[in-house]
């Protein structure tokens, strides 16, 4: 347990966290929505400071992130807990557990253990992923930092629900991250995630202007967010962003509350990608698929740059971030 960043005190002995955009008033003895954060006599604790639930080698391309060290690795590492109750998430047999409800799941690691076998492995990065790093925040802010001064990179995979406040204070120590854009209707947020649409469109630009690499995906889940118009408005906001951030769409696969629903048809994903390329989309690709859609294509001389089978890298045409054919620049953070 530890005591929590981000949070103010009223005189009333409660609490109001400031870390993710819920902004939780948390009366004394009491839980904030994420379940692993509790006002202990007017202080808020963590109660997940140090406790992984999962901690593994990946490669890049998993979270996905394509522009950011493709064919490198990153040591995942998690703690339970979320501030979203999305009925469709694919880690919610982590991401659900809550302390509030007794569960103290997790494997004592230090942030100094996570960085030591970061190196062994010969990562280029960490990433906090697999359940939301906003409800791991301090964990995440202690390892990142002692990870910048080993020369590793650090990259978020979140939903987006987070502070100014708490990105300001992440950003010397954060380089990437992939941010789930699930819905382009404040209903459909608040319905099936328990959450709003708004902080998540806040944070995807307050990332680009802090000089965070962004990438973004969309789960498309059949019947829910798989219209041409709510497609059409998700890519049409990313191009005002920015047209060089790179759009994941990914295929749905029935799962957790969501297991009546059918997995997504190809031609949807194929109609999804002509909508993002149509709206001016420089990279947009296609996951939770085989053998289409995970290629990097130059935008100006259309040459392939990266070809890439599943997550694995088995071309790589970019030398010093340019293309190798025209010498376009190719945003993102390449070795």
């Amino acid at each position: 347990m530890k005591e929590a960043l981000l949070y103010e005190k009223l005189e009333d002995n409660s609490v109001v966290c400031n870390l993710c955009s819920h902004t939780c008033k948390i009366p004394e003895r009491r839980f904030g929505i994420c379940g692993v954060r509790q006002n202990i006599d007017g202080n808020l604790y963590t109660h997940v400071y140090g406790k992984a639930i999962a901690c593994h080698i990946d490669p890049i391309e998993k979270k996905p992130l394509y522009h950011f060290f493709p064919g490198s690795s990153a040591l995942s590492v998690a703690a339970i807990g979320c501030n979203f109750r999305c009925g469709f998430c694919q880690n919610w047999d982590i991401s659900q557990r809550s302390v509030s409800n007794g569960d103290f799941s997790g494997e004592d690691l230090s942030c100094q253990e996570i960085v030591d076998l970061a190196i062994r492995h010969r990562c280029k990065s960490i990433s906090y992923t697999y359940t939301e790093p906003t409800i791991f925040f301090e964990y995440a802010y202690d390892t990142a930092r002692l990870a910048r001064q080993k020369g590793l990179y650090n990259n978020f995979v979140t939903n987006g629900f987070m502070t100014k406040e708490a990105l300001d204070m992440i950003r010397p120590y954060l380089d990437a991250a992939n941010v789930d854009l699930k819905f382009f209707k404040e209903e459909s947020y608040r319905r099936v995630c328990s959450a709003r649409l708004k902080p998540v469109l806040d944070s995807i630009r307050y990332m680009r202007q802090l000089g965070i690499w962004v990438e973004v995906t969309t789960l498309v889940v059949p019947g829910e967010n798989d219209s041409e118009e709510e497609l059409k408005g998700i890519a049409e906001f990313l191009v005002s962003v920015d047209k060089d951030i790179p759009w994941h769409i990914s295929r749905f696969h029935p799962d957790y509350k969501f297991t009546n629903y059918p997995s997504t048809p190809e031609s949807t994903l194929r109609t999804a990608q002509s909508i993002g390329e149509a709206a001016g989309l420089n990279y947009v690709y296609v996951g939770n698929i085989w053998g289409w859609g995970n290629d990097t294509y130059c935008p100006d001389c259309k040459r392939l740059l990266i070809k890439r089978e599943y997550f694995s890298v088995l071309e790589y045409n970019i030398k010093e971030g340019r293309c190798v054919y025209c010498k376009a620049v190719i945003p993102g953070v390449f070795l």
